[in-house]
């Protein structure tokens, strides 16, 4: 009698997964080959586009991703045109340089390149080629995108107009500080992984500080570490007390320390 197969995850559980561990909402998805360098080959990956952030897994059924890349700084396209084989090919111009995207067919390539568009340039592109129903998921897509925008802007506003601790002025603050509190600061980490993984924020006694931070190793990771503050320099509570003489080098010791895996957030 043959042993029973271990049943695959549901394409629903799937999604579920993926969302909590990239936080962003999922706009479009499918296959795509990419190649950042015309040195390498073209990898083909089932690629999300989420917020404005394309994920790339190596199975559709795979739980994590393998590769994201940041696209809300892209500065252009191309236009998608075929290649021998009959894919369609089109590049994103990004200021840290050419990504290639190779679709399997022309149509497909110009539907990726529209919500790429739609979600960077805020923008349902002007396109003739583009479907009546591909157009219409692209002003859905918009409408979500502005939204989501606006509550990262609103959190902004809002964690500027708190009260931050005495000693401190907004000013002198690392671009990372927020006051906020420990569970908006965990909220603001799991929704928004783009805008970095580190806040430095205001204690629980409004005295002293806190850093939170949200890794992604096996599974996503949130840690909280107490930051004390002590006559002209601070005091950052791990398992052997490290002192360093400002707020701004408390960032920088988390940053150093993971070889830059940590990142400030900034919206």
């Amino acid at each position: 009698e043959q042993p029973e197969e271990t049943p695959r995850p549901a394409p629903r559980q799937i999604s579920q997964e993926r969302q909590k561990i990239t936080g962003l909402p999922l706009y479009f998805q499918g296959f795509l080959s990419v190649r950042h360098s015309r040195h390498q080959e073209f990898r083909e990956y089932w690629t999300e586009l989420r917020g404005t952030m394309l994920f790339f897994y190596d199975d559709k059924k795979a739980p994590t991703y393998s590769q994201k890349l940041d696209i809300s700084t892209l500065t252009s396209a191309t236009n998608v045109y075929p290649d021998e084989n009959g894919s369609a090919q089109f590049i994103l111009m990004l200021p840290s340089g050419e990504l290639e995207l190779k679709a399997n067919n022309c149509e497909c390539g110009k539907e990726w390149k529209g919500f790429i568009l739609t979600v960077t340039k805020l923008s349902v592109p002007q396109d003739a080629s583009l479907l009546p129903g591909q157009l219409t998921r692209m002003h859905e897509v918009l409408e979500k995108e502005k939204k989501r925008r606006i509550t990262l802007t609103d959190c902004s506003r809002a964690s500027l107009n708190r009260k931050s601790p005495p000693s401190s002025t907004l000013t002198a603050m690392p671009v990372c500080f927020y006051a906020v509190s420990r569970q908006e600061a965990t909220e603001m980490l799991e929704k928004n992984p783009s805008c970095g993984n580190l806040i430095l924020r205001p204690g629980s006694d409004s005295k002293n500080y806190a850093v939170s931070i949200r890794q992604e190793l096996d599974a996503p990771c949130l840690k909280h570490y107490k930051v004390t503050s002590k006559g002209t320099s601070y005091i950052i509570e791990l398992e052997r007390q490290v002192r360093v003489p400002s707020l701004q080098d408390v960032v920088n010791y988390f940053v150093s320390q993971t070889q830059g895996n940590l990142k400030p957030f900034v919206i």
